[in-house]
């Protein structure tokens, strides 16, 4: 069971169909989608970052509604108006999509399926260096290429996953001197760049932060994993990214993997604990929302040493009891 959720935390958790029916009727509606624009299936699928399946269902209720209509090809029509059809190119900007597939559907199912493969490039990271099959993960998942393309390319984006020789996808092993380099940068960087922010983080958000932090800490043992994602991000992310040094940011996605490690790793031990980092993140939130960067800067960076000492030991008691098993789209 999750802790409660706002209301724009459930708006957001919603199927892909439902997503993709909102966006394409809201930019119809707008005029954004000339009326006779033809839609087809595959086109708003590679938009979305989807399977054709939802656009399939979100075409249905939009044709219910009337706001698009079949004709002799395949696909829709956008629009009310019985006009003759025009085949334009169908862009991203036409429904708002300027942050990318990846971002414009984010449905519970697609999350689902992203924490099962995060969890097994991590369980495999510890173990060596293993190759991804991208069609292989698409029939496991039994979802379309691009969306098993999208899934991956989250990976990549957090470091647990890179491109080789021949585009070939591989997971990016993860040992000691590794891990040891993740924390080292993340302490020298994270409380620079918590300090440089903390006069500019909005108050309104600390405030939501802090209670998202006390929410988790009074139902701790109902967190689920987005919720974890959530609350790591709220201090890892979005308050460094109002940090002065842009270069420092960038410098710092490829750690972001850090936050994931110990996420899957405590599920998978025997004896299983949420770890407490909701409760240092609430004195570094409280330190920031008193305006004392120093403070807040300096309790960071015992977090995150700390944050090194508790996920090398959960990694060597993981790699002590555990055989990573085969699944079909790694090898």
């Amino acid at each position: 069971m999750s802790i409660p959720r706002t209301k724009s935390q459930t708006r957001r958790k919603q199927p892909a169909y439902a997503l993709i029916k909102s966006a394409l009727a809201k930019h119809i509606r707008a005029g954004d989608v000339p009326p006779g624009t033809v839609l087809s299936e595959s086109a708003i699928a590679t938009l979305f970052g989807s399977s054709r399946s939802p656009v399939r269902q979100a075409f249905e209720q939009l044709e219910h509604i009337g706001l698009v209509r079949r004709f002799d090809g395949r696909g829709v029509i956008a629009g009310k108006r019985k006009v003759e059809p025009r085949r334009v190119p169908i862009t991203p900007e036409m429904f708002g999509l300027t942050d990318g597939p990846v971002e414009a559907v984010r449905s519970d199912a697609w999350d689902a399926l992203y924490y099962k493969l995060e969890r097994e490039i991590i369980y495999r990271s510890l173990f060596g260096r293993f190759r991804v099959s991208e069609l292989a993960l698409a029939r496991h998942f039994r979802v379309g290429r691009t969306v098993a393309r999208n899934l991956l390319l989250r990976a990549q984006a957090i470091g647990i996953l890179e491109k080789g020789a021949k585009a070939h996808w591989y997971v990016v092993p993860l040992d000691e001197d590794r891990l040891r380099d993740i924390f080292e940068v993340r302490a020298t960087l994270e409380p620079l760049l918590l300090k440089s922010a903390a006069a500019k983080i909005p108050a309104e958000l600390l405030d939501s932060m802090a209670e998202r932090l006390r929410e988790g800490i009074q139902f701790r043992s109902r967190v689920g994993v987005g919720e974890l994602d959530e609350i790591e991000g709220d201090l890892h992310i979005r308050c460094l990214g109002y940090g002065i040094n842009r270069e420092m940011l960038e410098a710092l996605k490829r750690t972001h993997c850090a936050f994931v490690i110990g996420k899957h790793i405590q599920v998978a031990l025997t004896a299983p604990q949420i770890d407490s980092f909701m409760d240092e993140h609430l004195v570094i939130i409280e330190a920031l929302r008193a305006r004392d960067g120093d403070a807040a800067a300096a309790i960071l960076r015992r977090h995150i040493e700390w944050s090194h000492s508790k996920v090398a030991g959960w990694i060597a008691e993981f790699r002590a009891i555990n055989v990573i098993s085969r699944v079909p789209y790694m090898a």
